[in-house]
């Protein structure tokens, strides 16, 4: 799901032209330079607000969260398992309190020792929850805190409004990454956004919008000396450019190549694809705000007219995955057997006859390149629409702003599973919280019955009585129709092959050096 940009836009931001931090490159640093061309650049390096997939790839090494999700520990790059990183560890006091203790060896790139005044400062009322936070999308990750206090030098006390069985998690995942209170209250949010400072294995030198990022090693990182002296991320927009740029050394690892482009990859010697299938959905929203869309029984019809086998056979050569609705393995015993994402073109005309559906044009905005394969989707599902009667158009727009502006009834987007659970996938994407929401994309009476149900499995405990709650939500959710899955993308990325780095299931690109080597 992308946010962060508009919320930049509307919080009256301008992402700058070009920055640069004060740091020099050591000239005698025999260490490699990573270059890593990318589609698209963050508009801003505020790790909060840039909560998509250009903006964690490169955050994500820049910052470390509370806790570490180890997804190294599982083959897929999908691990769920909890490990102590700038937490040493934690306990529960009671259901609503957890007692969090901090190292004591960690550094802010600007030399500060980080204490847990910046934990709090970082997990502020105000700034990801509260009634008006100063970064709206944190409610969706930690709306359920009710208090942060920093008890001494290295321990902080969460408290939650609510039992949160899904505290820790969140502490391991997206809004986690902490800041440096003393550069944050100096610059305020947009100097932070411009000029960050962390405390991960990378610190900012330089950027030019929509050309570059630089980022230079912390020699100082607590968990190690970096494995490269610099970082490099180039906006390079083209596939063919990235592949080149591959093929003759400009670039050390591209990202976002598509299927039919792995065969091409190995034909080099030097380089390799790496694939994963990624822990996110692609799929569509429907704006229950149009007239053309405001029956959810058309709603319905559109999801149910999409033959996702197709598309991924075509699309994607048989590789990506198509989940059992907003419903994925990754929740373990949260997990709903039996569902799905029924095809049934029949029923699809059946809903449009029902609705009085007289052939009213429905307009399908998409980007062309921000997700991988999604205008060569579009083209494909408009046909899909059309052979069942619906009179589909499709228009390519250049931002989000513009396929969210007047006259659109479908879009697309994604949702990521940030939590091994329904309250990290389907909860953050589509609860009360969520821009979809937030922008009444997403029809308040048809939202109401969902958001009651939600609201009682946030705060319930009880395995048992959690996954029949979720099974409740789902079924408001598909019923209410705001939306639809396609499939789960596979993320290819092109390689050298004398670089030692393992892709995980969402966009965080790990450069840490337990994951970075070189040959």
């Amino acid at each position: 799901m992308t946010i962060s940009r508009r919320t930049f836009t509307q919080a009256g931001l301008a992402a700058p032209f070009i920055v640069t931090a004060p740091n020099a490159f050591a000239q005698s640093d025999r260490r490699p330079v990573l270059t890593v061309a990318v589609a698209e650049l963050p508009k801003v390096l505020e790790p909060a607000l840039e909560l998509n997939n250009v903006g964690t790839r490169v955050t994500y090494s820049v910052f470390d969260t509370v806790i570490r999700r180890d997804f190294r520990g599982s083959p897929d790059g999908g691990g769920s398992k909890l490990l102590p990183h700038l937490a040493t560890n934690w306990s529960r006091e009671d259901a609503q309190t957890l007692l969090v203790t901090f190292r004591n060896d960690v550094r802010f790139h600007n030399g500060d020792r980080m204490t847990a005044e910046d934990v709090a400062y970082t997990f502020r009322e105000g700034r990801l929850w509260g009634e008006k936070p100063q970064i709206p999308g944190g409610r969706a990750y930690f709306g359920t805190l009710a208090g942060v206090e920093a008890v001494d030098q290295n321990t902080v006390r969460f408290r939650t409004r609510v039992p949160d069985v899904l505290l820790e998690q969140r502490l391991a995942s997206w809004c986690s990454w902490i800041v440096n209170k003393r550069h944050y209250e100096q610059v305020g949010m947009e100097g932070f956004g411009r000029n960050p400072v962390g405390t991960g294995p990378f610190r900012f030198s330089r950027m030019k919008s929509n050309e570059f990022m630089e980022f230079e090693a912390f020699d100082d990182y607590w968990m190690g000396r970096p494995s490269a002296r610099r970082v490099i991320f180039r906006e390079v927009p083209e596939l063919a450019t990235r592949v080149a740029g591959l093929v003759s050394g400009e670039f050390d690892l591209i990202t976002n190549v598509p299927p039919d482009q792995i065969e091409v990859l190995n034909r080099y010697r030097d380089i390799e694809p790496r694939s994963v299938v990624l822990a996110n959905s692609h799929l569509l929203t429907f704006d229950a705000r149009s007239p053309q869309t405001s029956d959810k029984r058309i709603r319905k019809a559109l999801s149910v007219a999409i033959d996702r086998k197709k598309l991924v056979d075509s699309l994607w050569l048989g590789k990506a995955a198509i989940p059992a609705s907003h419903n994925y393995p990754e929740y373990g015993d949260m997990f709903l057997e039996g569902r799905g994402l029924p095809f049934d073109p029949a029923r699809a005309k059946a809903l449009l006859s029902e609705a009085g559906y007289k052939g009213e044009p429905i307009t399908y905005r998409t980007l062309p390149n921000y997700y991988t394969g999604a205008l060569d989707a579009a083209q494909i599902i408009v046909e899909m629409w059309k052979a069942v009667g619906i009179n589909a158009q499709l228009q390519v727009v250049e931002s989000f702003a513009q396929m969210q502006a007047a006259g659109q009834q479908v879009g697309n987007t994604s949702n990521s599973t940030r939590l091994p659970d329904p309250m990290g996938a389907l909860w953050v994407s589509w609860g009360p919280a969520s821009e979809f929401q937030r922008s009444k994309a997403f029809g308040e009476a048809d939202a109401a019955p969902f958001n009651a149900i939600g609201r009682q499995l946030e705060a319930e405990t009880r395995a048992p009585e959690r996954k029949a709650l979720f099974a409740k939500m789902l079924d408001a959710w598909e019923d209410a129709c705001p939306g639809t899955i396609l499939y789960q993308p596979l993320e290819t990325y092109g390689v050298k092959k004398k670089i030692g780095w393992k892709p995980y299931s969402f966009y965080f690109m790990d450069l840490r050096a337990d994951n970075l080597s070189f040959a």
